[in-house]
């Protein structure tokens, strides 16, 4: 695998560099750092996708076709390191990179036409109703229903763990519509509308104080069914293509290195209690040495899935590899940041957001401020996306044939 760019490459490099030296707000670059969620706020996630909209970079993933800009699978790469390390916020995630491949993939030409527009100009902001009380990561035991009655589905159930429903207006949903069948060929996909009457959301406040996951609850929703994706049935098969998405091709790697940046930056400051400063101390280093070892090593898998891609093959179980380094790594970093600050580090206020003018005043520092509700928050990487337990899986079956 060779890891050198291209003059070409190295060129548009050059320009993303500019465009984020010119584009990238402090308003917007200080909302994400003082976010303690992987979810960026939409005053602060859309602002940064109207950037780019306007640019036409926001579809970066996406086929010409649909408003897409054609670059490489290197090129992307260069675009999400390059943004990790200027500090853009991570972009609506749910919509960009998970539903939209699924139309784009297993649509009708009625649903690309309507559904993909609505998505790049921000009309449309997107939830995931997979997991259910007892179905999260047995996803296959969901029992939400749909019924077909004439040219409509009825729904009944409930999702749980529903990042962002609370400011969505659209949802992507597995439904059960076969009961009678196989627990995986029973399922199917549908796009609803949550604006329709029987859709209630209920919030749920992390142990990190945030507002970022709900409950839905449907209660005789009819949605049509020209916005099922997919044939009847086919809802298991989407599903774990949405999720493979969602678990490889990531750049987590140059974010995880940008946090540990910022940690070594901080600690060059902040008093060991001996009369010294963190960055001096010998055991801190030793744990800032081995967590950037693997971050680099995460790094060079990440691209060799880049060169796979690159060369028109498909990624494979190296996703649920990435997933499950990348998440351990998230906490490690997340827990020595809580131990650089101390006890200024331990502090949790309740009050949201923690960035702009209504802010709560933090002890110590904003660094400080920040360290337990993300490592709080962190907790859920590796539950989200499949848990550790399931790409252990996947990895033992997939990889080492066991």
């Amino acid at each position: 695998m060779d890891i050198d760019l291209s003059s070409g490459d190295s060129a548009f490099r050059d320009e993303v560099r500019c465009f984020l030296k010119d584009n990238l707000t402090a308003a917007i670059r200080d909302g994400s750092a003082r976010t303690p969620s992987v979810f960026t706020e939409p005053d602060i996630g859309q602002a940064w996708n109207d950037v780019l909209y306007r640019k036409g970079w926001l579809g970066y993933q996406w086929p010409v076709e649909y408003g897409g800009t054609g670059w490489s699978p290197v090129q992307r790469y260069i675009f999400e390191k390059e943004c990790a390390m200027a500090g853009a916020p991570n972009l609506t995630v749910l919509g960009l990179k998970l539903v939209a491949p699924v139309i784009w993939t297993f649509g009708t030409e009625e649903q690309k036409r309507f559904y993909l527009p609505r998505i790049l100009s921000g009309e449309d902001y997107w939830c995931q109703g997979f997991s259910e009380p007892g179905a999260g990561s047995d996803l296959a035991a969901l029992q939400c229903r749909a019924v077909r009655d004439g040219d409509r589905y009825i729904l009944n159930g409930s999702k749980i763990w529903t990042t962002h429903a609370h400011h969505a207006n659209r949802m992507f949903c597995l439904v059960r519509t076969d009961p009678g069948a196989k627990k995986q060929a029973g399922i199917s996909f549908l796009l609803v509308d949550m604006e329709l009457p029987g859709i209630s959301v209920r919030p749920i406040l992390t142990i990190a104080g945030d507002h970022e996951v709900n409950q839905v609850f449907l209660e005789n929703v009819n949605v049509p069914a020209e916005d099922r994706v997919g044939q009847e049935g086919e809802g298991w098969t989407i599903a774990k293509f949405l999720l493979e998405n969602e678990r490889g091709g990531s750049c987590h790697a140059p974010k995880l290195g940008y946090d540990l940046d910022r940690l070594e930056e901080v600690a060059r400051h902040e008093s060991d209690g001996q009369g010294g400063v963190m960055a001096g101390d010998a055991g801190w280093k030793r744990k800032m040495a081995g967590a950037r070892l693997r971050v680099q090593a995460l790094e060079m898998i990440e691209l060799k899935i880049v060169s796979e891609l690159a060369k028109g093959r498909k990624p494979g179980p190296q996703t649920s590899l990435t997933k499950l380094l990348a998440s351990n790594l998230r906490q490690e970093i997340d827990l020595l940041a809580v131990d650089l600050h101390g006890y200024a580090g331990l502090q949790l206020n309740s009050e949201r957001p923690l960035y702009g003018p209504d802010a709560p005043p933090p002890v110590h520092s904003h660094d400080a401020q920040l360290a337990t509700p993300r490592y709080l928050n962190s907790r859920a990487w590796t539950i989200f996306g499949g848990t550790n337990e399931v790409q252990s899986g996947i990895i033992a079956r997939s990889v080492l044939g066991l």
